[in-house]
């Protein structure tokens, strides 16, 4: 074995593979190409999967690649261990229904044991515990002892990802020495020590997974293999991991130079040197492949690994910009591999010295605030940091939420996220209404824009008010008048309708004047603060100019005020019972429904939803008067009113006030006394994300109509049921459970009468001292087939037993092993394994007794005939 460098070792690998006659492909960009189920390319295969499912055809059946990839799930262990990176090579060669086990074994043996020479009695192999195929090749074809091979179960050696292809895997390890355990006896491959290295993994997808566990065979199997390319070299180079690798170690060195410290010299800087090189190198590529910093997605992704190497520059003690210069130094290490690296350096530079610049501000406006909380933290003996104040930081200074965390947990402190949660998740909330709201108006700032002053809104105290029009605006232009038929905006001086914000609906209603009749669907807020009345003229002519009577639905605005107020009786009520964490985070109402996300951690119990809806109630029969007045805000802090976080106000506020019950800052409208809610229910209680739930309510009138479905559907039950009255629909639908079990029960005994029937005549067959036997029952299901196998097997110690149930297009089949039968040797689960293939399914279980399913029906007879001979073989 000698040393190789990494870049020698990614051209040996793809060479090697080219004279077996693979096609070469460069590495896929890290940005999926036609996938949005990724955020970015994390394996070998990934770019490939169309071709793996047969969704498009591949450029030759044989590929070989070197895949670039990110994987950011432990980005917080980087640079804690020496092992966890972000940014990776895979290398790989790829089946596609061309060969399949026997060339993928060959040929990885050949490569690790002649092309870069590792020593045989330092390799091991793993395989699925079940793929004795592979353990027969390995062993006869390939010549590994069979003393180095172990068998590993599901979870280490079986690769799929829910539906789709799949099958066994079988890994190659390299033994680093006993110096590098655990120092356990049992040390062994699979052990969680650093003594056994598994560096490549060859899957045999030979399965497709129907979703629900049902395995059945591919025609054409693939092959589907991943080696670490960092992983070789480290084995190659002799060091301990990835960091020392010559070209990551290369990379290193010029941040250590940069920042004069020296590698293993001093914990904390080994883990800023360790994070720094790892994240460089995945922005590098990053960058070069098409992603810029940004705030969502893979953007944000490229973001948090920039800042957070920047930050870590810092603790190094480097206060300027510095990984724009380390580029050139990652470049230049992966340029033969990469040579768009080259092409890209100015831009990617550029990107990265940007983000940096821009990280700089960010930095220096928010460490002193973070600096001030933590020390009055540990003043207080505070532990955990408010998510409020994090999220501050957040919003306004950008400061990133994980380097939020780290800084805090180097200080002994944690942070509540869930509040930080629930205040992002309320913000995007707010960005995605406001967009809705406005999206009918992106011409406003055109249109409107040459209107003086904003309009009053009067509609707190008044549903009907004279106005006058102060512009029209048809067809996204101002017009000076609007007839009959045609659809328009309507612009007044002052307007009693509420337009949609703050989670309220927009009023509706009708604009009167002396010629025409305009009918308001919606009205909404431009961003510029000006009311915008939408809808038709169904009547007559209006002008500007035009003096008109502007008339809100009563009926719609007063329902929304009663869902309105009760929204705030709500949370109030929801903080009694949860705990002062709740808080909200979006709401909606209108005249059919108040709806409210919260902050909590788990869905309410059917007890905490009751006593909510008590609550709430109890206050709407105090009748407990609602007063909603204007103040300085500082006032109203004073006062305790409650304000939806991360809500930008002025410097005067409404705030509602329902006695002792509820205070907080709220610019819609509401009744004035709770006693008009009249009733309050909760129809539902749901998840809405992470650390937030909803409930939807329904308040006055709609209570009414709902009690009045209620009925209907109960009296129509009640008559189903040929009951007197809803009272007896319990006992009689308890008095029809019963009818139906034992209906059940009755043909469950018929079906296994019937089976039991055409079973009957089951004709045994000696072999190998065994006493083998099969039948097929139509219409048994899997019960009735266990049934029959337990007194088949009670009956006869030798007995194995194939019976197959026939169910329409599908069937089942048992096998069962009478315990005689499983001491001469006899495993009822490989045997059902292997009828079941032949029948286009799959299936496994117990020495004794095994299930299996199968699709081809029509074979079973066919195949099960063979069954004595199936027997034979596996004894």
């Amino acid at each position: 074995m000698e040393w190789t460098g990494l870049n020698e070792v990614r051209e040996k690998y793809l060479s090697f593979f080219e004279k077996k006659e693979h096609l070469r492909l460069a590495s896929f960009p890290l940005l999926p190409q036609g996938d949005n189920s990724l955020l970015l390319i994390n394996s070998g295969m990934a770019p490939m999967k169309k071709w793996f499912l047969g969704l498009e055809t591949p450029p030759r059946r044989r590929v070989t690649t070197c895949q670039k990839c990110i994987r950011t799930p432990d980005i917080e262990r980087v640079g804690k261990t020496a092992r966890h990176g972000t940014y990776f090579e895979m290398l790989g060669n790829f089946s596609f229904g061309d060969y399949f086990k026997h060339e993928a074994t060959r040929w990885a043996w050949e490569f690790i044991t002649k092309e870069i020479e590792l020593p045989v009695d330092r390799l091991w192999v793993s395989v699925y515990e079940d793929d004795d195929e592979a353990v027969e090749i390995w062993t006869k074809e390939v010549g590994v002892d069979p003393e180095r091979i172990v068998r590993l179960g599901k979870e280490d050696n079986f690769w799929e990802i829910g539906a789709g292809p799949c099958g066994p895997c079988s890994e190659i390890y390299f033994d680093r020495g006993v110096e590098k355990g655990c120092g356990r006896p049992e040390c062994a491959v699979g052990c969680d020590c650093d003594r056994f290295v598994e560096f490549w993994n060859l899957v045999f997808s030979q399965f497709d997974n129907d979703g629900e566990g049902n395995y059945t065979r591919l025609e054409k199997p693939n092959i589907d293999t991943g080696m670490g390319l960092e992983r070789l070299a480290c084995i190659l180079q002799g060091v301990d991991n990835l960091f020392e690798v010559d070209t990551v170690q290369n990379i290193m060195k010029h941040i250590s130079t940069i920042a004069g410290v020296e590698y293993k010299k001093d914990e904390k800087t080994d883990v800023s040197l360790r994070v720094i090189t790892d994240h460089i190198r995945s922005t590098v590529f990053m960058v070069s492949d098409g992603i810029l910093p940004q705030n969502e997605g893979r953007g944000y992704v490229l973001r948090r690994l920039l800042r957070r190497a920047a930050r870590h520059g810092l603790l190094l003690g480097i206060e300027e910009p510095f990984l724009y210069k380390v580029c050139e130094t990652v470049i230049k290490e992966n340029e033969s591999a990469y040579p768009n690296l080259v092409e890209n350096r100015d831009y990617i530079i550029k990107v990265i010295k940007t983000e940096e610049e821009r990280f700089a501000k960010t930095i220096s406006g928010g460490m002193a605030l973070l600096s001030e909380q933590i020390e009055k933290m540990e003043k207080n003996g505070e532990k955990v940091m408010s998510g409020e104040e994090a999220f501050r930081l957040y919003d306004t200074f950008g400061f990133p939420l994980d380097l939020i965390e780290e800084i805090l947990s180097e200080k002994g402190l944690s942070l509540n996220t869930d509040e930080f949660n629930s205040a992002m998740e309320d913000q995007k909330k707010r960005a995605r209404e406001a967009r809705a709201a406005l999206g009918d108006f992106a011409w406003e700032d055109d249109v409107l824009g040459s209107l003086e002053d904003t309009e009053e809104f009067v509609g707190y105290s008044e549903f009907e008010c004279e106005v006058k029009v102060k512009a029209i605006v048809k067809d996204g232009a101002l017009v000076e008048s609007i007839s009959a038929g045609e659809v328009g905006q309507i612009v007044l001086d002052k307007t009693p309708f509420y337009a949609e914000m703050g989670g309220q609906t927009g009023d509706s209603g009708k604009i009167f004047s002396k010629v025409g009749v305009f009918t308001v669907d919606d009205c909404k807020k431009t961003k510029t603060g000006h009311f915008v009345h939408v809808g038709a003229i169904i009547e007559g002519e209006i002008s500007v100019g035009d003096s008109v009577t502007a008339q809100i639905d009563k009926e719609k605005r007063t329902a929304v005020m009663r869902n309105h107020t009760s929204c705030h009786l709500l949370q109030a009520a929801l903080r009694s019972v949860l705990g002062d964490h709740v808080h909200q985070a979006g709401s909606m109402v209108d005249e059919n429904v108040c709806r409210l996300d919260f902050t909590h951690f788990s869905a309410m119990t059917d007890t905490e939803i009751r006593r909510v809806e008590e609550l709430v109630n109890e206050a709407i029969f105090e009748a407990i008067p609602v007063t909603v007045n204007e103040m300085p805000i500082e006032e109203a802090k004073k006062l305790g009113a409650m304000a939806l976080f991360g809500e930008k106000y002025g410097d005067v506020v409404r705030v509602c006030k329902i006695s002792d019950r509820s205070m907080e800052f709220c610019g819609g409208t509401h009744i004035d006394s709770t006693a008009k809610i009249g009733l309050f229910k909760i129809l539902k209680e749901s998840s809405v994300a992470a650390g937030v739930r909803r409930i939807e309510a329904i308040t006055g009138k709609n209570v009414l109509k709902k009690i009045y479905e209620n009925e209907g559907i109960l009296s129509k039950a009640a008559a189903s049921l040929k009951a007197n009255s809803a009272l007896e629909i319990p006992e009689k639908i308890n008095a029809l459970g019963a009818e139906v079990k034992t209906a059940e029960k009755e043909l469950s005994a018929l079906k296994e009468k019937l089976a039991s029937s055409q079973t009957a005549d089951m004709k045994t067959v000696s072999v190998k001292g065994v006493n083998v036997s099969f039948a097929v029952a139509k219409g048994a299901g899997v019960a009735t087939l266990r049934s029959l196998g337990d007194k088949v097997r009670d009956k006869d110690a030798l007995a194995v037993a194939a019976l197959a149930g026939i169910d329409g297009e599908k069937g089942n089949i048992l096998v069962v092993c009478g315990k005689d039968a499983v001491a001469k040797g006899a495993n009822a689960g490989k045997l059902v394994r292997e009828v079941a293939a032949l029948l286009g399914g799959s299936g496994g279980g117990r020495p004794d007794s095994a299930m299996g399913g199968f699709s081809k029906v029509g074979e079973v007879e066919k195949v099960l005939e063979g069954f004595k001979d199936i027997v034979e073989k596996n004894i």
